[in-house]
């Protein structure tokens, strides 16, 4: 594990933007989903005022907590934690939803946001060989580069590989059950999801 310069940095870490950018003005009240030791969460504190963080590694949440900042962790599986419905104005997720059933993992996000809010997710695939194997090239010779420049933090988190579905599906999944949404795929073996959720 080495952090160049006193930052880390990791395929995650590196797309923590796209989650960041997509948080709606006014947002009140955010849930980080899998938020392991935090560090999302804690950015997203930075300007939302009610953050929830939500994983089921017992060892990451107490790494949270030992932070002491105003984020409210959770040891939980978010699947089944009793949160209000549609209670959430922006709901983020990074490399978590491949954990679970994607479909139900989505369907169970769409229900805890609330109308105007925003879905945010950046998750991991499964590639598909031949067809996939210039975008495997691509994140290697990319992926070099960062952790060159960069150093490479290990999250402590448990793995998951590899992801049980592939682009084209989850591709195909967040146009079903999240109508409208901006699904991209991107070099660092990382696709994201962002969808505003209909008002009324």
């Amino acid at each position: 594990m080495t952090v160049k310069n006193g930052r880390r940095w990791n395929h995650n870490i590196h797309y923590h933007p796209r989650i960041l950018h997509a948080v709606p003005d006014g947002a009140q009240r955010a849930l980080d989903i899998g938020c392991g030791e935090g560090m999302l969460a804690r950015a997203l504190r930075r300007t939302v005022p009610h953050v929830t963080g939500i994983d089921l590694d017992a060892a990451s949440i107490d790494q949270g907590r030992a932070y002491g900042d105003d984020v409210d962790y959770v040891l939980g599986d978010f699947l089944s934690h009793p949160f209000e419905p549609a209670s959430f104005d922006v709901i983020a997720s990074v490399a978590t939803l491949h954990h679970v059933d994607a479909a139900t993992g989505l369907t169970r996000m769409r229900e805890l946001l609330r109308p105007g809010g925003v879905l945010a997710v950046v998750g991991l695939a499964r590639n598909t060989m031949p067809r996939d194997l210039p975008h495997v090239l691509a994140a290697v010779a990319v992926g070099k580069v960062h952790r060159a420049r960069k150093g490479h933090w290990q999250h402590p988190s448990p793995v998951v590989w590899p992801p049980p579905v592939t682009y084209p599906e989850m591709r195909a999944l967040a146009a079903e059950l999240l109508p409208g949404s901006r699904y991209r795929r991107h070099v660092l073996w990382r696709y994201s999801i962002v969808w505003h959720k209909p008002r009324g």
